[in-house]
């Protein structure tokens, strides 16, 4: 009987070393058959208790000698079917094949119109200035012309910081004018393009943070008449040469006398009859003679200096020129509509 059982293990061994599985189906059979959990060695383990019990130790080792011979097999196919899978994906490469182009970014519809804004003005003289955008009460408010419990503080609601009442995010640029005045000397040509806060209520046509461009400039004998010709010049430059312009009297606190500037925008469709109120006339900026006051605020002397200073937001101006209807769309980050801005790439 023992001598039947040798038989049968030897058939078994030649049946594993003639094996060779050529695919992962047949790789899958091999383990089934030699190392599942029911594999073809299970019956012969039974049979342990039939062999005579001097034949017993060299029976076991019989039957881990196959086990052993079996799993190196699997391992062995194994290896060669992953080496053969890896250099046939190797082979599949078509290495002719234009490579995937990089995504190229573009620039923010906001940072081409600021940047437009810059160039223009940089070609008359003007110079950037920046600043902080966390700002104290003095440089914010009171050194132009709006001091404590004054009725022009009502138009611009504040973030304030908690940890200091005295400091707040800026609300306009114009905290940059009030700077370059007292640490500047005169004349003074200077646009401050940047980030303001306000809190507001965010909606298509408002939002509580956005971007202003203010100018300045300080010199003698400084008109009105300068100021209208380098507004003109600036709407020309931006809208056309056949761009037409209107000053309205305004109010604002550090400049006297204070005025809007309009262009007309036309009534071609129902979109610039709600974008213009039905008047085809639009405001760009606000601007105006400095206020001989704010000059004393910043020890520069009235009687012998004179300026003007203008304001505009961005986004509106972005929006003017892409015809873009909602602000919430420069916050959003939405590379779908970011992507509509690709004509200068970064």
């Amino acid at each position: 009987m023992i001598a039947e059982l040798y038989q049968k293990l030897d058939a078994l061994q030649r049946e594993i070393e003639a094996s060779a599985p050529a695919s992962s189906e047949e790789l899958e059979q091999f383990r089934i058959r030699f190392l599942g959990s029911k594999n073809v060695f299970k019956p012969f383990f039974g049979e342990m208790r039939n062999v005579p019990n001097e034949d017993k130790r060299t029976y076991g080792q019989r039957m881990n000698e196959l086990r052993t011979i079996a799993q190196k097999r699997f391992d062995d196919a194994q290896a060669e079917l992953k080496a053969t899978d890896s250099g046939a994906k190797s082979h599949d490469l078509d290495l002719t094949a234009p490579g995937r182009p990089y995504q190229h970014g573009s620039r923010h519809p906001v940072s081409i119109v600021m940047n437009e804004i810059i160039d223009i003005f940089s070609r008359i003289g003007f110079v950037v200035a920046e600043e902080r955008e966390i700002e104290d009460d003095w440089h914010n408010f009171t050194a132009l012309n709006t001091p404590e419990n004054h009725p022009a503080r009502d138009m611009q609601d504040t973030f304030y910081l908690q940890a200091n009442a005295d400091l707040m995010l800026r609300t306009h640029t114009s905290s940059v004018q009030a700077r370059v005045m007292t640490t500047q000397k005169t004349p003074i040509r200077i646009i401050a393009p940047g980030r303001v806060y306000r809190n507001e209520t965010v909606s298509a046509r408002s939002h509580c943070q956005f971007h202003q461009v203010e100018g300045l400039y300080i010199d003698e004998d400084v008109s009105f008449a300068d100021m209208k010709q380098t507004l003109y010049y600036y709407a020309q430059s931006i809208y056309g040469k056949d761009v037409k312009v209107r000053l309205r009297p305004s109010y604002f606190p550090f400049t006297e006398p204070s005025a809007e500037m309009d262009v007309y925008w036309g009534l071609k469709d129902e979109n610039d009859y709600r974008i213009t109120k039905g008047t085809g006339w639009l405001e760009i900026l606000g601007c105006g003679m400095v206020d001989p006051q704010v000059l004393i605020n910043c020890d520069i002397d009235p009687d012998k200096y004179s300026g003007f200073a203008f304001g505009m937001g961005i986004e509106r101006q972005a929006m003017l020129k892409y015809r873009i209807n909602d602000i919430r769309a420069f916050f959003e980050n939405d590379v779908r509509f970011l992507r509509q801005f690709s004509t200068a790439v970064i």
